[in-house]
């Protein structure tokens, strides 16, 4: 085998076989294939594509380059939700528990926030006393009992993933369909969930900015996942404005408790209660969305999702009830953002509002930086909402001094026009095959 021969069969348009794509994952995972080389194989899938069955094959060969998890010892049936990623996304804090309340199991490694918001496991390390880091039988053991666990990524899951993303990310070949869906879909694979729930987002906030494009992702992904026996679908969802009201660590884990009691807003609720519906029907504890449903919205109103959140918060170390104390949640700056004018808020730019959350400390630039909890922006009113002068549309809280470029940043994310906009469905579409 020879990669050159293998960077030829792609320039020309020819279909990869299997042991040349596991020659080049593996060489190049191994430091065998140089890096010079592997950039012109990755510009010549970018250039000409791959097949669904060399796609397959791509995401398989990552996943044999690591380490996978065993989830053999947990009884019943394993779920995982994955995200392509947004502002306020906090999705899995709410989903988690719901699904574990009516008998999923729910074992997940996450990880951390790079880019404009944390991720889930910086959400949950702002809770005092929670930690991410559970040996294996802690791990498997919690999720027989509790019904889930989130700990952060502690094998060394896709290796081949993370050299490949570096060099993508530099080679400007990152907008690929068919190594974007690998990337993602290997280590779903790896994490060893039967049932895969994806929620591929689309909008200023999300990595795909049009419904058609996160329609292509979506399907790349399910046609992976489903060939690799598991049973994968995916939703389409709006990120053209943050997802719920709360932008930033510890405000996102209230705004989740607050929502597993029925007392969250109203898009991150319906969210979550149509992914934990379909999680119900892959799991075949359901027959239909509608059945699927009508559990779901029995053990949010019984109370049975908050009390399990709370259990599995508790089971990890974490204190809830020390975080809702005012003391903890202040921070040194608190600044209102006011309408300039009425009228009806036809726009929210989610992205503008992510890069800012960052810039007052919600976020990290770099993998080394660190995140204050409390930092972050909190939406007083969604797209939709009839708005007068002086209104409040957010307040910023941050330990940093605001200055002028990001308090006009955050301004210009909010248009006010003179009409009423009807406000975006957020589950667009359902991919399933």
């Amino acid at each position: 085998m020879n990669i050159l021969h293998i960077i030829d069969h792609k320039v020309k348009q020819k279909a990869l076989t299997k042991e040349m794509i596991i020659f080049f994952v593996h060489g190049y995972s191994k430091g065998t294939i140089p890096d010079y080389q592997i950039s012109a194989l990755l510009m010549a899938i970018k250039l000409n594509g791959m097949n669904d069955q060399e796609t397959a094959w791509l995401t398989e060969a990552m996943v044999s380059s690591g380490e996978t998890v065993d989830l053999s010892g947990i009884e019943g049936t394993t779920v995982d939700k994955h995200s392509t990623g947004g502002v306020g996304d906090k999705t899995s804090l709410v989903v988690g528990p719901i699904v574990a309340a009516l008998g999923l199991k729910l074992a997940k490694m996450s990880g951390r926030g790079l880019g404009h918001t944390g991720g889930t496991i910086d959400k949950l390390e702002s809770i005092p006393g929670f930690t991410t880091n559970l040996a294996s039988a802690r791990f498997k053991k919690q999720v027989n009992e509790v019904g889930m666990a989130i700990i952060g990524q502690t094998l060394e899951l896709v290796p081949a993933d993370k050299k490949l993303y570096a060099l993508r990310d530099v080679t400007g070949t990152v907008e690929s369909i068919p190594l974007i869906s690998s990337s993602i879909m290997s280590k779903k694979i790896a994490s060893g969930a039967k049932a895969i729930l994806l929620d591929v987002k689309f909008g200023s906030g999300a990595f795909m900015k049009t419904i058609e494009s996160a329609k292509i992702l979506a399907k790349a992904m399910v046609n992976i996942g489903q060939s690799l026996g598991r049973d994968t679908r995916a939703m389409i969802t709006d990120m053209d404005q943050p997802l719920g009201f709360a932008i930033g660590n510890r405000n996102e884990v209230l705004e989740a408790a607050d929502t597993l009691q029925m007392k969250g807003p109203q898009d991150l609720l319906e969210l979550c209660i149509q992914a934990t519906s379909k999680l119900l029907v892959q799991a075949k504890k359901s027959d239909s969305m509608k059945e699927a449903r009508i559990k779901v919205m029995e053990v949010l109103s019984s109370g049975k999702a908050y009390a399990k959140f709370i259990e599995f918060i508790t089971a990890q170390g974490g204190n809830f009830e020390a975080l809702k104390q005012p003391a903890l949640l202040k921070t040194k700056y608190e600044v209102s953002i006011k309408a300039n004018q009425p009228g009806y808020l036809s726009k929210i730019d989610a992205l503008a509002l992510g890069q800012a959350a960052s810039l007052l400390g919600a976020g990290r630039l770099t993998k080394e930086a660190s995140i204050d909890p409390n930092a972050g922006i909190m939406l007083h009113h969604k797209i939709g909402d009839r708005v007068l002068s002086d209104d409040r549309l957010a307040t910023l809280k941050s330990n940093l001094p605001l200055t002028d470029d990001t308090l006009q940043m955050i301004k210009n994310a909010f248009t006010i026009s003179t009409k009423p906009s009807k406000p975006s469905l957020i589950v667009h579409a359902w991919i399933e095959s």
